[in-house]
C-alpha cells in the first residue's frame, strides 16, 4: 500500500496558518512513508467562494517549499484537483446512497426549515438540526417529487440509535452517539455536494489513505464513516493534530484578527522559519532542538512525539526564531538576497544602487532585526541625509557637542577609514583625554545616525564612508 495524504484547503480568503500547518504534516509523513501527498482545492460552497483564493493558497505552497505531488497546477490520473470540476462523480455517488438506502431526498424549502427551526428555538428544544421530515418518504413518493420537478437536497440516513466509533491514530477509539448525529446534507439543490460527500468520493477515488487534518473535524468523522460504509468502502486512517490556539486560548482564527500567512510573509518571516515553528506545534524532536528543517522533520518524525494539548502560536516567539535564522543559518549573502528581494516586493524598492554598501549595510544590521520588514525603518540614516533625530540623540549631541569637532579631526586624518583604525582612534582619544568610552562615541553616534539604537560605531562608520561620516558631524556640532 501507497502511503497517500492530502490536503483539502477551501478558497474562502487568506491563506490559513491551519493550512500551512496540516501541510507540513501530510507532507512530512508522506515523505517518510515513500508516498504521496496531494493538493485538492474544496470549491464547492459557491457562496463563500473567493476566485482569487485558490491561487493565493497555491502559491502560498510554493513560497513554503511544500511541493504536492498531484495538485490543481499539477494533474494526474487521479485529478481533477478542483473539486468543483468533479461534480457528475459526486452526484453519481450520492445516487448510489439514495438507491441503497443509505440517503433519502428532502424537499423542505429553505423558508421551510427556518420556519422551523425558530419554531424549536421557540420551544428551547436541546436539538436544532434537521427534523428527518422527509425521511420516511416511501421511494415511490420521492421519485415522484423528483420526477415532478420538486427541488431538493439528498441527506444521509443516519442511524437514530447506537454508537459509532471512530478509531484514531492520536487518540484510540472515540464513541459517537448516534442519537446525537444529523442527517447532513450530501447534496445541495445546486448540485453541488458538502464537505462531506465530496471529501469522502474524493479521498477514496484518490486513494488517500491517511486523512492527517486538524481536531475541529473529528466531530464529522462519524458521518464521514457512515458515507464510507454506505458506499462499501474502506476507511482510511483518522489522524486528528491538535488545535493551533491564540494568544488567548482559542482557536487560532483570521477572523478574531491572528495573522495569515500572507501577514507573515509581509512582516518578513522567513518560510523555513515558519515551517519549523509550526513543526514546534504539537510536536518536538528527540533531541529537544529548538530548530530543525523539514528534512530534519522528515527523518525524525513520529506520532507518538505529538502531543493533543493544543498549542499556543505566539508571534513574538516565532520572530524570536526568524532572527535566530537571519543570524545563525542562512549565510550573510544570503539574508542579502532575501532582504532585496523583500524589499522590491513589499517595500518601495532598493534604497541603493550599490549592491556592496547595501550588503555591508545588511550584514551591519542582521544582528538588530528579527523580521526582514524591520530594516529599513531601522535604517534610514543609511539611506539619507534627511534622517530623524530622536530626543536621546539630541541629548547626547547636547552633551558632546564640544567634542565632536576633535573627533571630526582625528577621523579626517586618519590613513585608513576602517573599523579597526575607528576603533583605535576612539580609544587614544579617551585615553589622553582622560574621559570613558561611554563619553567619546554617543555624540558620534548620535550625530551620524538619529538615534543611540544602531550598530557597532567603528563598522557603521566604516560603512557610511569618511565624507558621510565628517559631513554629519560638522552638521552637529553647529
Amino acid at each position: 500500500m501507497t502511503v497517500t495524504t492530502r490536503i483539502a484547503p477551501s478558497p474562502t480568503g487568506d491563506p490559513h496558518v491551519g493550512t500551512a500547518y496540516q501541510a507540513l504534516f501530510n507532507s512530512v509523513f508522506a515523505r517518510q512513508q515513500g508516498g504521496k501527498f496531494i493538493v485538492r482545492i474544496e470549491d464547492t460552497d459557491r457562496n463563500r467562494y473567493n476566485a482569487t483564493s485558490e491561487g493565493r493558497i497555491l502559491d502560498m505552497l510554493d513560497w513554503l517549499g511544500i511541493v504536492p505531488d498531484a495538485s490543481p497546477r499539477k494533474e494526474d490520473a487521479q485529478g481533477p484537483y478542483t473539486q468543483s470540476q468533479r461534480a457528475e462523480l459526486h452526484q453519481r455517488y450520492a445516487q448510489q446512497l439514495l438507491e441503497s438506502g443509505a440517503a433519502y431526498r428532502a424537499f423542505d424549502t429553505p423558508e421551510e426549515l427556518e420556519e422551523r427551526r425558530k419554531a424549536a428555538e421557540a420551544r428551547k428544544d436541546s436539538f436544532l438540526g434537521y427534523d428527518r421530515r422527509d425521511r420516511d418518504l416511501s421511494r415511490e413518493e420521492s421519485e415522484r417529487r423528483a420526477a415532478a420537478g420538486e427541488e431538493f437536497v439528498i441527506r444521509l440516513k443516519a442511524p437514530l440509535t447506537g454508537e459509532t466509533v471512530v478509531r484514531d491514530r492520536l487518540r484510540g477509539d472515540v464513541t459517537f452517539d448516534n442519537a446525537t448525529l444529523d442527517d447532513k446534507v450530501l447534496l445541495k439543490r445546486d448540485g453541488f455536494p458538502t464537505y462531506h460527500l465530496a471529501a469522502m468520493v474524493d479521498d477514496h477515488l484518490m486513494g488517500v489513505t491517511h486523512v492527517i487534518r486538524a481536531e475541529e473535524w473529528l466531530s464529522s468523522t462519524p458521518i464521514h464513516k457512515l458515507i464510507l460504509e454506505g458506499l462499501g468502502w474502506e476507511e482510511p486512517e483518522w489522524i486528528h493534530t491538535p488545535w493551533l490556539l491564540s494568544s488567548g486560548g482559542k482557536k487560532y482564527s483570521k477572523r478574531r484578527g491572528d495573522p495569515s500567512v500572507e501577514d507573515f510573509r509581509k512582516m518578513g518571516i522567513l518560510p523555513e522559519a515558519l515551517l519549523n515553528y509550526l513543526g514546534m506545534m504539537g510536536w518536538s524532536m528527540p533531541s529537544g532542538e529548538e530548530i530543525f528543517s523539514v528534512d530534519d522533520m522528515v527523518r525524525d518524525f513520529s506520532w507518538e512525539r505529538v502531543s493533543l494539548g493544543g498549542s499556543t502560536f505566539d508571534v513574538t516567539k516565532l520572530k524570536w526564531l526568524n532572527g535566530r535564522y537571519l543570524r545563525e543559518i542562512l549565510a550573510p549573502e544570503e539574508v542579502t538576497h532575501r532582504l532585496r528581494d523583500h524589499l522590491g516586493e513589499f517595500g518601495a524598492g532598493m534604497p541603493t544602487q550599490d549592491e556592496a554598501y547595501f550588503a555591508a549595510v545588511t550584514k551591519l544590521m542582521t544582528p538588530r532585526i528579527e523580521v526582514l520588514s524591520e530594516f529599513m525603518d531601522k535604517t534610514p540614516y543609511f539611506w539619507s541625509e534627511e534622517y530623524p533625530v530622536d530626543e536621546k540623540a539630541k541629548k547626547a549631541i547636547d552633551a558632546g557637542r564640544e567634542l565632536l569637532p576633535e573627533l571630526a579631526d582625528k577621523l579626517k586624518n586618519l590613513p585608513e577609514f576602517t573599523a579597526a583604525s575607528i576603533k583605535g582612534m576612539f580609544h587614544d582619544y579617551a585615553e589622553e583625554k582622560g574621559l570613558k568610552m561611554g563619553k567619546v562615541m554617543p555624540p558620534v553616534r548620535a550625530a551620524v545616525a538619529g538615534t543611540m539604537e544602531s550598530p557597532d560605531l567603528p563598522e557603521m562608520l566604516e560603512a557610511l564612508g569618511r565624507e558621510r561620516v565628517l559631513a554629519r558631524m560638522e552638521r552637529a556640532a553647529l
